[in-house]
């Protein structure tokens, strides 16, 4: 009969041979101790990530106080503002007595007529100039007028000129498209006399200008020829003495890049925010002017033909006024001769506070440190002229 031998024992075995000694070594614990021991230290772990949780969640929690503590400060900021609300209503009830009685003194009626007479008959203009303007300025490519223009620089000058009755806007719109012509190549000289004559001979402003002055027509055609020479000549001597350093490149409009929708309501907000405050303020000077200036004053300056003329040119430097609008207040200074109104109406449109930062913004300050002054000379010297010819 064959006898079977047992296996020896490996060596990863723990278990003892039958009949023979215990082989483990007296500080090894059995498989199941350690593995309580690991799921002792696991649990452990656990709870001390259990732990950095909670410590997180405490931070958030923090967080969160900090945000409710800024939501506070936005409630006392609106009831700090609520509160000064109530107070400023409070002041004008309490004050309501001496306010009717300012309003109803005979200068501030005279003043409320006058500014609202031009407003209302500025408004319309200023709104159909506005929309027209947007709409050739988005829909109509400049590079239109770099082909329309002739090649010579002479001659492109006075061409450019009587297109500018072709952008029915204020001067607002004429910069853009100017900085615009200059950057299709079209020669300075030309899109400077654009620039200029834009704003003053346009349909819109000329029909403006007939409303304001119904018993003057011959002010409508004083307007025209008087703006337009004067920007042919302002676009003829740039050609002759003006420098290319003196010039900046000017930068792509906003509006590039944009659909053709969202170019045109900016174009018409921007023009109406710029436009429609300048009319606002021009209203109010030429109210002020006309009910608080001493009478005395406003005869003084015009009857004396040259101080008068100085004086106009000045205010519609200061006044900065709208094409579209300029012509009402022109209008209603009925102490000045119309030579010195025209002077009113051909400096406005090329040279004011508002163009002044239009031109420099588009073309460099030393640009615009040239060309305001030489514009200005130029502008009452051609409106004398055309005044003493027409009117």
């Amino acid at each position: 009969m064959a006898i079977t031998k047992a296996a020896p024992p490996t060596a990863d075995s723990h278990e003892p041979v039958a009949g023979g000694p215990d082989t483990r070594s007296p500080g090894t614990e059995p498989t199941g101790t350690a593995g309580a021991t690991a799921g002792t230290k696991s649990a452990g772990t656990k709870s001390a990530e259990s732990k950095s949780g909670e410590s997180k969640s405490g931070g958030t929690n923090s967080g969160g106080t900090k945000s409710g503590g800024t939501n506070s400060g936005g409630s006392k900021s609106a009831d700090t503002k609520s509160l000064a609300l109530i107070v400023l209503l409070l002041v004008l009830v309490v004050l309501q007595g001496p306010i009717r009685g300012a309003l109803s003194a005979p200068v501030m009626q005279s003043w409320m007529t006058v500014f609202v007479a031009v407003l209302v008959q500025a408004l319309p203009f200023l709104v159909l100039g506005v929309l027209l303007s947007a709409a050739i300025a988005v829909f109509v490519p400049a590079s239109f007028f770099a082909r329309a223009l002739p090649k010579r620089p002479a001659l492109a000058v006075p061409v450019a000129g009587v297109a500018g009755a072709i952008l029915p806007g204020c001067e607002c719109a004429s910069v853009p498209v100017a900085g615009a012509l200059v950057r299709r190549g079209v020669t300075p000289a030309a899109a400077l006399a654009f620039l200029l004559s834009a704003p003053a001979i346009n349909p819109i402003v000329l029909t403006a200008t007939a409303v304001a002055f119904p018993r003057n027509p011959e002010m409508v055609l004083a307007r025209f020829v008087a703006s337009l020479l004067v920007a042919c000549v302002m676009g003829w001597l740039w050609q002759r003495l003006g420098r290319t350093d003196w010039l900046r490149p000017p930068e792509r409009p906003h509006h590039e890049g944009q659909g053709k929708g969202a170019a045109f309501w900016g174009s018409v907000r921007h023009d109406v925010m710029h436009a429609g405050g300048f009319l606002v303020i021009g209203a109010m000077a030429a109210a002020t002017l006309k009910a608080v200036a001493p009478a005395s004053w406003l005869r003084t300056a015009a009857d004396n033909p040259l101080v008068a003329i100085l004086a106009l040119a000045v205010l519609a430097v200061l006044l900065s006024i709208c094409s579209e609008a300029d012509a009402f207040v022109a209008a209603s200074l009925t102490q000045f001769s119309l030579t010195a109104k025209l002077a009113f109406l051909v400096v406005g449109p090329m040279i004011d506070l508002k163009l002044f930062a239009m031109q420099t913004g588009t073309f460099g300050r030393g640009f615009a440190l040239r060309f305001a002054p030489a514009t200005f000379v130029l502008a009452i010297a051609g409106a004398v002229l055309t005044g003493t010819v027409l009117l």
